[in-house]
């Protein structure tokens, strides 16, 4: 998905288009998903692409919301040398949109951490057939 950027800051709130467009973070602990527990989906922002399922949610007392696991396909990595790190930044796959970074200190089965702004995602609750 190709928006220019008035295109994205029209669709966009002005700290969604920070995190996501310009590869800001959201305050650690301040994020509306970063407790939420119920049965889903997180979806990107931006595309609406489903990107994580509730199943791999974790509290990983970092401040943000964590996974360990996306799914298949729907995140790409890229290196990540800001800030005098090196970091994995994980960006939808579908739009490009920067969501967080991954780190290798996540629990069992993957060992890995997405460590997610949520602002860059939005929530559909799981419906019952």
């Amino acid at each position: 998905m190709k928006l220019t950027e008035q295109q994205w800051q029209q669709r966009l709130t002005e700290e969604q288009y920070r995190v996501t467009r310009l590869k800001g973070t959201e305050y650690p602990f301040t994020g509306q998903l970063l407790h939420h527990t119920a049965d889903g989906t997180y979806h990107c922002i931006c595309c609406g692409a489903v990107l994580f399922s509730s199943d791999t949610k974790f509290d990983a007392g970092c401040g943000w919301p964590s996974f360990y696991q996306a799914l298949e396909g729907r995140v790409k990595y890229h290196t990540d040398t800001s800030h005098g790190m090196q970091r994995t930044e994980i960006l939808c796959s579908n739009c490009d949109a920067h969501l967080g970074h991954v780190f290798d200190d996540g629990p069992a089965p993957t060992g890995q951490r997405y460590c997610v702004n949520s602002v860059s995602l939005r929530f559909q609750h799981e419906t019952k057939a």
